[in-house]
């Protein structure tokens, strides 16, 4: 942690050509919870709560137990004079990770393909349930970072779109979806982990995590936009990332956590550490962590630096009462902002075990101790099955369609084709964490996973629809046997060839792929497989299972494939989904969350495998021109742009309309908050803080309890301000959840009558674009969508309502968003490139 004084406005001098060794200005005290936006009932129950515990009792709410202390892969200290067990996190952002009889829902990425906020919501709801059904308290999602910055990223898949708004939308409604089940969710990982790489320190702590530098202006309008939507949303947590930002860890940026997250975001929640994220004890705490995961130093090393040094820390006087007890009272706040009561749910047992899925097992597998019955194996799939199909079949983009190849309609014969269309024979959940890359792909690898209950492979699908349909079907699985799919598909009527290429989390290595992608293009042998078909059959329809976008401008351009489909990663209904979709039960309606570029290039920035320093800089140097943006600026034509999609029936867009509104003048805030409150005593008395007498202590297990005396007189490198519980002047873009509550004021209200001009029934996705008309803004922004259901002939009026902050910039100087002098102009339609319509904003 830079301790030095540096300006928070020093931090946008740094949006030059080059940020290598950027500096994260520090900023103190850590802001304390106030109650506010839609908090104050959490907040004085929270009180309330806090105000009754001991010393010890308030650390072991912030400190993990240690990796397999107990059930969860996240456990903090109980509170056994109150009956309270702790809190269970778990994994992950597409269902209950370790767990049996749950769901393996869609990924993040194809939720987002659907542009549907009810599916938003409805899937986040559903997989609150699950959770809270498991007796988990906090769920480890949904997630924003990464955002997708580079297409090679590991872990994109688990968010949704390398678009703020796009993502940031899908975030607040997941986020609504989980928490209303009564499970607190978690935004992570906050900010800048956008690639595997290098995430973490090596050689022993000796070369540090990569340190992503991220601008001011860059980091306002591309990667912190979702983490306020997320705030604005009322999420309960977030997680700190891996990687450094600016040079400064995730776990103790007091720039990111104090002034931009709990200060300018005004968020009221808890900040919780990744696994083993933490550095530094003192520092992690005044610097705005409030939880720490899993509580160990390293994985299952029985050290910490919360624990017992965190109450040592507090009696000695180094971390004032203040700090302690807010950091409690977050935790507990959104505890009971999610509906959450400690005389029930604080007794409720966990029912599952992440360890093993053995009826009896050990409590404390770390340590063998405590055995007793560990699973009870509770179903809570609750019919999530139907949910899940329908997001597959809603996610799925249709990118090519040739004279109508699709929908089938009961042909003569099919052949299924491909590796990727059939089943792992050892079983869905044969590799650990999914990581292993065998039968078809429904699911990435890593942390963000869930056992499959069972998964529908599309050659099990695809054959029932063919005997049902009376249609002649052959298969063929092995990618390399090209003799026997040259039988498959030489006579057939149409031939479904199925592709696909993963990636995951850095901790597994796929095939020489340490989470990130070496390449972008299809894995299995894929592409030679789907180019022997074309050539064969000239009715050739391509299926992908990716994790995000592959090269296929040779099969866009190939006369014998007649269509292309990406499905992403659709979860345990993966069969049943993608035949919905070939077969016409279901119109795609499905939108592209990313750009399909013709060659790597063409993205502009990409992983860095290599960073031969011993301080590996990732500097953001592209700002705000990822993805679509980048592509439009340098004036690239990609194979499919962002935000495209096919479908069977077709759209047309007329009648723009512009209503400007008056919402009145930006009034920055200003004022200062309260002091920093306390709740409760401090018993300074360290002999009341030591391991009680005859205390059985099992192995490796974090407890808050002293070892020995207090120390003292030890030198101190306390930043200035840092334990000042005075009252804190207040930042002019904060004062509101997600910050300053008038940047939510609509200024213009934008419509336009989008119709139905053919046959079927269908679902389009309507979207509007804005340009700024700075010389350094982006071409077009997304800045709205809507899902209008339209029978053929049939009209729809979509509106958007464009706020302040929509039409604004982040000005560095004031750090305050700005609605600058330029002409700004709104554009909507189907595409990001598809826009018949415009307007000027006057």
């Amino acid at each position: 942690m830079l301790w030095t004084a540096i300006p928070v406005v020093a931090l946008a001098a740094t949006a030059s050509a080059q940020l290598d060794y950027a500096y994260s200005p520090p900023s103190y005290p850590s802001p304390w919870m106030r109650g506010g936006n839609g908090w104050q009932d959490a907040y004085a129950k929270a009180q309330a709560f806090v105000s009754q515990l001991t010393l010890l009792e308030k650390v072991n709410l912030t400190t993990g137990v240690g990796w397999e202390g107990e059930a969860c892969v996240g456990n903090t200290g109980s509170i056994p004079r109150l009956g309270f067990r702790g809190l269970c996190l778990q994994d992950s952002p597409l269902g209950v990770r370790f767990a049996d009889s749950v769901s393996a829902f869609p990924s993040g990425m194809n939720v987002a393909a659907t542009w549907q906020t009810r599916l938003f919501k409805s899937r986040g709801l559903a997989m609150g349930q699950e959770h809270k059904g498991k007796g988990v308290d906090v769920q480890l999602g949904p997630v924003a970072g990464p955002i997708g910055r580079v297409p090679a990223g590991g872990r994109n898949w688990e968010g949704f779109s390398p678009d703020p708004v796009l993502t940031g939308i899908a975030m607040a409604e997941t986020i609504k979806g989980i928490q209303d089940a009564g499970v607190v969710a978690n935004a992570k990982h906050y900010v800048g982990n956008e690639q595997e790489h290098n995430r973490e320190a090596t050689n022993n702590g000796a070369v540090p995590a990569y340190s992503a530098n991220i601008d001011d202006k860059t980091m306002h309008e591309l990667y912190l936009w979702p983490f306020a939507d997320s705030v604005r949303a009322g999420v309960g947590s977030v997680m700190c990332s891996y990687n450094r930002i600016n040079n400064s860890y995730g776990s103790q940026n007091s720039y990111t956590l104090n002034y931009l997250l709990k200060n300018e975001l005004d968020f009221q929640g808890f900040v919780v550490s990744d696994w083993w994220a933490q550095h530094s004890g003192v520092a992690s705490a005044l610097a705005g962590l409030d939880m720490t995961m899993a509580g160990d130093q390293g994985l299952a090393s029985g050290n910490t630096y919360w624990g017992s040094n965190l109450t040592a820390a507090i009696l000695n006087g180094t971390i004032p009462q203040w700090r302690i007890d807010d950091m409690a009272v977050r935790i507990m706040s959104a505890y009971f902002k999610v509906g959450r009561d400690p005389n029930v749910d604080g007794k409720t047992i966990v029912n599952f075990n992440s360890w093993s899925q053995d009826t009896y097992g050990y409590i404390h597998p770390q340590a063998n101790e405590g055995y007793q019955q560990i699973n009870y194996h509770v179903n809570v799939q609750d019919g999530h099955a139907r949910l899940i199909r329908e997001i597959g079949g809603a996610s799925t983009v249709l990118l090519k369609n040739t004279n109508n190849a699709l929908p089938l309609k009961k042909p003569k014969s099919v052949a299924v084709i491909g590796e990727d269309a059939h089943d792992n024979p050892a079983g869905p959940n044969a590799c650990g964490d999914r990581g292993c890359d065998v039968g078809t792909l429904a699911m990435g690898w890593g942390s963000g996973t869930a056992n499959f209950p069972y998964l529908i492979a599309p050659v099990t699908a695809l054959r029932a629809q063919a005997q049902k349909d009376k249609t002649l079907f052959t298969n063929a699985s092995n990618n390399y046997d090209f003799d026997a799919i040259t039988r498959a598909v030489s006579s057939a009527s149409v031939a479904i060839v199925f592709g696909n290429a993963d990636s995951g989390e850095a901790y597994i290595n796929v095939d020489g792929n340490a989470g990130d992608r070496n390449n972008l293009t299809l894995w299995q042998n894929a592409d030679a497989v789907i180019k022997h078909v074309a050539s064969i059959n000239p009715n050739t329809i391509v299926v992908l299972h990716t994790v995000g976008p592959v090269m296929i401008e040779e099969y866009k351009q190939h006369p014998n494939i007649t269509a292309i489909l990406w499905a992403g990663l659709p979860g345990q209904e993966s069969g049943n989904a993608i035949t919905d979709i070939l077969y016409g039960v279901r119109n795609p309606s499905a939108k592209s969350v990313f750009t399909w570029g013709k060659k790597r290039e063409d993205w502009g920035v990409d992983v860095i495998y290599n960073f031969n320093s011993d301080n590996p800089q990732l500097s953001f140097n592209e700002g705000v021109f990822i993805d679509y943006r980048h592509f439009d600026a340098a004036g690239i034509e990609p194979s499919y742009e962002f935000g495209y999609g096919l479908s069977y029936t077709n759209y047309t867009y007329s009648n723009l309309k512009i209503v400007k509104n008056n919402p009145g003048p930006y009034e920055p805030t200003v004022g200062k908050t309260s002091a920093a409150p306390t709740f409760g005593t401090i018993d300074y008395n360290a002999d009341n803080a030591q391991f009680p007498p005859g205390f059985h202590a099992v192995n490796k297990y974090v407890y808050p309890f002293l070892d020995g005396p207090v120390p003292t007189g030890l030198p101190q490198n306390i930043p200035p301000k840092a334990t000042d519980g005075s009252p804190q002047p207040k930042l002019p873009a904060g004062g509101s959840g997600g910050g300053n509550r008038q940047l939510w004021d609509t200024v213009y209200t934008v419509s336009a009558t989008v119709t139905n001009t053919g046959s079927v029934k269908g679902t389009e996705i309507a979207q509007l674009y804005i340009s700024l008309g700075g010389p350094t803004d982006p071409k077009v922004m997304l800045r709205g969508f809507d899902d209008l259901i339209l029978d053929p002939g049939e009209s729809e009026t979509f509106t958007v309502q464009l706020t302040r902050r929509d039409l604004s910039n982040w000005d560095t100087v004031s750090q305050n968003w700005v609605i600058s002098d330029y002409p700004k102009t709104v554009y909507v339609g189907a595409s990001s490139r598809n826009l018949p319509l415009s307007g000027k904003l006057a």
